[in-house]
C-alpha cells in the first residue's frame, strides 16, 4: 500500500469520527497555539523596545555618576538621565569637564546632551490649559534627542548665555491653547503656574510629541496629556536654584564611531577626574549594548515560555498515543483481515502512524492559524502588529509531525505484532 493510500485510509478514520479526532488534537492544538503565540508576541516586543530605544539614538552614550558601590547592570537605570541632586554638588561633571571630553574626542562625539529637571506645571491661555514638565536643555539636546521641530527654531547660543525666558512647546500644548496653530503660537507669550509661582516664557518653537513606548498610563482625555516645555538649561537652573554640574549627560557617537567602544573610552577619560573620589565614579553605557542586551534578555524569556508551553504539547502527544492503543483495539479485527491478505508488519505499521501523523499535523496547523491570530492581537496591543515568522510556523509544523511519529509509533508497532490468527478471532 503506497502513501497516497495510507493518507485517505488515514483521512477517512477522522471524518467517521470528527469529535474523537477534535479532541484527540485538542492538546496539540493548545500546546502549538500556545507556543506560535509567544514566539509572535516576544518578537513583537523586541520589535517595539528596539523601535523606542533606536528613536532614542542608536549611537546614544549614557553617562551617569554613580556611587562606587552601585551594581552595575542596572541597566533601567543606566538608560535614564539622572539630574537628581543626590549626587553633591563637588561630585557632579562640571562644564569643564565635559568642554574636555568634546575638545579630546572631537572627531567621535556628534553632541553632547544636558537636561535639567524644574518641574511639573501647567501653561494656561484664558480658560485652557496643559499639563508640562518643565525641562532645561542645552543646544545639543534636540539633534541628540532627534527631537522633530515642525515650527520655530531651536535656542541659540545667546538663548542659553542669556538665561532667557523662551521655550519650546510641544503640539499638543499648542492643541490645547492655540488650536492646533503652531504658526499662531511661535511668538507668543505662555503663562506657566508651578507651585503657585507665575512664569511667562515667550515660544520661539513648537516640536511634534512622541509618545513613549515604555510605559505611564493613558490619560482620560488627550487633553490632559503631559508633555515637556524645554526652557535654556541655565535659564532652569536659575529657576530650580539646583547645584552647578550634572549627575548625567547623554553623549551622541558620529555614525561612523563603534559606540560600545567609544563608551569605554568616555568612561576612562572622565574617571581619570574621580581617581581620588572614593565615593564617586563614572560609568558610560551605549544604547547600541542595551540594546542588545535587552534583546537577548527578552529572547531568553520568550524561549523559556515557550518551553512551558510546549509541555502541553507532551500531554497531547500522550494523548494521541492513547487513543491510537484505542484505535488498535477498535480494529483489532481489521488488521487480521489486512494480513491474511498479505498485509505485511511493515504495511500495518505505516498506515498507523500515517494517521497518527495526520492526526498531529492537522492540529498543528490549527494551532499555527490560532497562534498567528493571538499573537497578532498581542502585538497590536502593543503597537508592533506582527505575524509568526517563518521559521517559527516550519518548526511548528515539524514538531507536529515528530510528535505523530514519536507518539504513534508504540501503537503502530502494537498493531503490526498483532497474531492474524487472533486477531481474525477477536470479538
Amino acid at each position: 500500500m503506497n502513501i497516497k493510500e495510507n493518507i485517505r485510509l488515514a483521512w477517512v478514520g477522522l471524518v467517521a469520527n470528527k469529535m474523537r479526532a477534535l479532541l484527540t488534537m485538542l492538546g496539540i492544538i493548545i500546546g502549538i497555539t500556545s507556543v506560535i503565540g509567544i514566539l509572535t508576541i516576544g518578537n513583537g516586543l523586541s520589535g517595539s523596545v528596539s523601535s523606542s530605544m533606536s528613536s532614542l539614538g542608536a549611537t546614544n552614550i549614557t553617562i551617569q555618576v554613580k556611587e562606587r558601590d552601585d551594581k552595575e547592570n542596572d541597566m533601567a537605570r543606566n538608560a535614564m538621565l539622572s539630574t537628581s541632586t543626590s549626587v553633591e554638588e563637588e561630585n557632579r561633571l562640571t562644564d569643564e569637564m565635559i568642554t574636555d571630553l568634546e575638545n579630546k574626542y572631537h572627531d567621535e562625539i556628534k553632541g553632547i546632551s544636558l537636561t535639567e529637571s524644574v518641574g511639573n506645571a501647567k501653561a494656561t491661555l484664558e480658560r485652557d490649559y496643559a499639563n508640562i514638565t518643565m525641562t532645561g536643555i542645552n543646544s545639543d539636546y534636540v539633534t541628540v534627542n532627534s527631537i522633530d521641530l515642525i515650527k520655530g527654531r531651536d535656542f541659540l547660543d545667546k538663548d542659553i548665555e542669556g538665561k532667557r525666558n523662551v521655550v519650546l512647546v510641544s503640539d499638543k500644548l499648542v492643541n490645547n491653547l492655540y488650536h492646533g496653530d503652531p504658526e499662531k503660537a511661535i511668538g507668543q507669550e505662555l503663562v506657566v503656574n508651578m507651585n503657585n509661582e507665575i512664569f511667562v516664557f515667550n515660544i520661539v518653537g513648537v516640536y511634534q510629541y512622541v509618545e513613549s513606548s515604555f510605559g505611564g498610563g493613558s490619560m482620560s482625555s488627550e487633553k490632559d496629556i503631559t508633555t515637556s516645555l524645554y526652557l535654556p538649561i541655565t535659564t532652569a537652573k536659575k529657576i530650580s536654584g539646583s547645584d552647578p554640574g550634572y549627575s548625567g549627560i547623554t553623549i551622541s557617537a558620529s555614525t561612523s564611531v563603534d559606540s560600545a567602544e567609544f563608551a569605554l573610552k568616555a568612561e576612562e577619560f572622565l574617571n581619570k577626574y574621580y581617581v581620588n573620589n572614593d565615593d564617586y565614579h563614572v560609568t558610560a553605557m551605549s544604547m547600541e549594548s542595551m540594546l542588545d542586551s535587552l534583546n537577548t534578555m527578552m529572547n531568553t524569556i520568550s524561549i523559556a515560555l515557550s518551553v512551558i508551553a510546549g509541555i502541553s504539547l507532551l500531554v497531547g502527544g500522550i494523548g494521541v498515543m492513547n487513543i491510537m492503543l484505542v484505535s488498535v483495539t477498535e480494529r483489532t479485527r481489521e488488521i487480521g483481515t489486512r494480513k491474511a491478505l498479505g498485509a505485511t508488519n511493515k504495511n500495518i505499521q505505516i498506515q498507523f502512524v500515517t494517521e497518527s501523523m495526520i492526526i498531529c499535523l492537522i492540529g498543528g496547523i490549527i494551532g499555527i492559524i490560532l497562534g498567528g491570530v493571538v499573537g497578532y492581537i498581542g502585538t497590536s496591543i502593543i503597537g508592533q502588529a506582527s505575524f509568526p515568522t517563518v521559521s517559527s510556523v516550519v518548526l511548528a509544523a515539524g514538531f507536529s509531525l515528530v510528535i505523530g511519529v514519536f507518539f504513534g509509533y508504540y501503537p503502530a508497532d502494537k498493531a503490526a505484532k498483532l497474531d492474524p490468527i487472533e486477531a481474525l478471532r477477536y470479538e
